[in-house]
């Protein structure tokens, strides 16, 4: 029995189970990338196609490696604000690197390097990493979680059958909705009523035929 026992096995021993959510973490970051080699760039940002279970078993891991950059973005930026505007191994940035504000700056910037290597060993890739923090925290800054969705796929995989799954992130690909519109006919035209005779011409009427 397997109880109080997270997650799926889907069929692998441990390491493999964490390598394959590793493996799927690392892959739908980096389709955020701008790939020089047009070869090598991804058909759809931001999507990854996979199993259904796969899907589910790895959105948790993606989702905590994006709040854990996003918590890394107010001591970037206050690390950035006591940055050197000179380059590295010139006088202005001797000077800077010899003054009391790079003592400032080296606290600030600590808890980024700290947030860094704990998603480096969450995903085990550091192209995935770069991407994550560059790119993928700064959209989602003001998103409280839910970074990304699973959407099932009507066709099974071909060879084995197996359910597939959509896992990407949410703002790209979101499906709008528009409310309904009633259609706007135009009011029938009322219809002609046959005019009355006046009322004399029916009195006349009557008294001739009795």
């Amino acid at each position: 029995m397997r109880h109080r026992k997270r997650g799926r096995k889907l069929g692998r021993n441990p390491s493999h189970q964490r390598a394959l959510l590793r493996n799927l973490a690392s892959a739908l970051i980096l389709t955020e990338r701008d790939a020089e080699d047009e070869k090598n760039a991804p058909k759809v940002k931001g999507r990854i196609v996979t199993t259904f279970h796969k899907a589910k078993e790895v959105r948790p891991l993606v989702e905590k490696c994006v709040t854990i950059a996003c918590r890394a973005l107010p001591h970037q930026e206050a690390a950035d604000s006591l940055a050197p505007d000179a380059d590295r191994h010139t006088e202005g940035w001797r000077a800077w690197r010899n003054s009391s504000r790079w003592q400032e700056w080296n606290q600030a910037i600590a808890p980024v390097v700290a947030a860094r290597r704990r998603a480096l060993r969450l995903l085990g890739d550091k192209l995935a990493v770069q991407v994550l923090f560059d790119e993928i925290a700064p959209r989602f800054a003001d998103r409280p979680g839910g970074y990304t969705r699973v959407l099932e796929l009507a066709e099974p995989r071909l060879g084995d059958g197996g359910r597939q799954a959509i896992l990407e992130f949410v703002g790209t690909h979101d499906r709008k909705r528009r409310k309904s519109q009633k259609p706007a006919f135009e009011p029938d035209a009322p219809e002609e009523q046959p005019e009355k005779p006046p009322l004399q011409d029916e009195v006349r009427s009557l008294e001739e035929g009795g």
